[in-house]
């Protein structure tokens, strides 16, 4: 007697992905896509992704994606939020792009207390445009404007962007998960299911921090990337709920 034991969620798409090997994203889609088949959400979602590694997001899922300025994905979905309560609506967001370009974005969406759910990826780059120094990246951590290492006399601190968002009266449910390890990646899948009851709920806003690996960028293989999160970058983004009041 045959047993099912891996199958396709019906949220992605059945064709290869341009990320580079190794890199979190794909794993992050595979958990997003779960989550939904699971929820039984697939013809209520509306996604957003902005500029940047994701910018691709509706090659690979099966659902409605549209396209945002660089760091105007949560303009874009308090929007779609708006016209369309009754539906389910993320937005897809790298470190670039939510905690540089769209500071203010996040920041001010966060504080209405609009009732979306973001996910974050953080990999502490910019890993579509060349690799340079974003907001969350190390303290000595190489980019290519950084080739010395980032200095906080000169480039200031790696910013934590969600314990940041904590202090906003409209935020529900913060959290910081990783891709790194299989336990890691149930937790993370834990918080977004979260995040998406909270945002059916209508009880406001809620983000997922993801932290992820881009070994091309890190200048690491696959298996150490995962390493340095676990060693490294979780000791200066700390993993786990950072707020909960729903």
């Amino acid at each position: 007697m045959l047993k099912t034991i891996f199958r396709k969620p019906e949220s992605l798409k059945d064709r290869p992905t341009h990320y580079c090997p190794g890199c979190g994203h794909g794993i992050v889609h595979r958990i997003i896509a779960e989550v939904i088949d699971d929820m039984g959400a697939r013809e209520r979602v509306l996604s957003v992704a902005p500029v940047g590694c994701a910018v691709f997001a509706y090659d690979y899922f099966n659902f409605d994606c549209m396209e945002a300025p660089h760091g105007r994905t949560p303009a874009v979905a308090t929007g779609l939020k708006r016209v369309r309560p009754d539906h389910l609506v993320f937005s897809y967001q790298g470190d670039g792009d939510l905690a540089a370009i769209g500071t203010a974005e996040i920041i001010h969406c966060a504080n209405r207390g609009e009732n979306i759910s973001v996910i974050f990826v953080n990999n502490g780059i910019y890993g579509m445009t060349g690799g340079q120094l974003a907001p969350t990246t190390l303290i000595q951590q190489y980019s290519t404007t950084t080739i010395q290492g980032r200095d906080p006399k000169t480039a200031g601190y790696p910013l934590k962007i969600t314990e940041m968002l904590a202090i906003t009266p409209g935020s529900v449910f913060l959290a910081r998960a990783s891709v790194h390890t299989p336990k890691e990646i149930r937790l993370t899948k834990k918080y977004i299911r979260k995040s998406f009851e909270i945002q059916d709920k209508k009880l406001g806003f809620s983000l997922v921090e993801i932290l992820s690996p881009c070994p091309v960028n890190w200048r690491l293989s696959p298996v150490a990337s995962l390493k340095r999160i676990e060693e490294v970058v979780s000791k200066e983004y700390p993993l786990g709920v950072i707020k909960d009041i729903s």
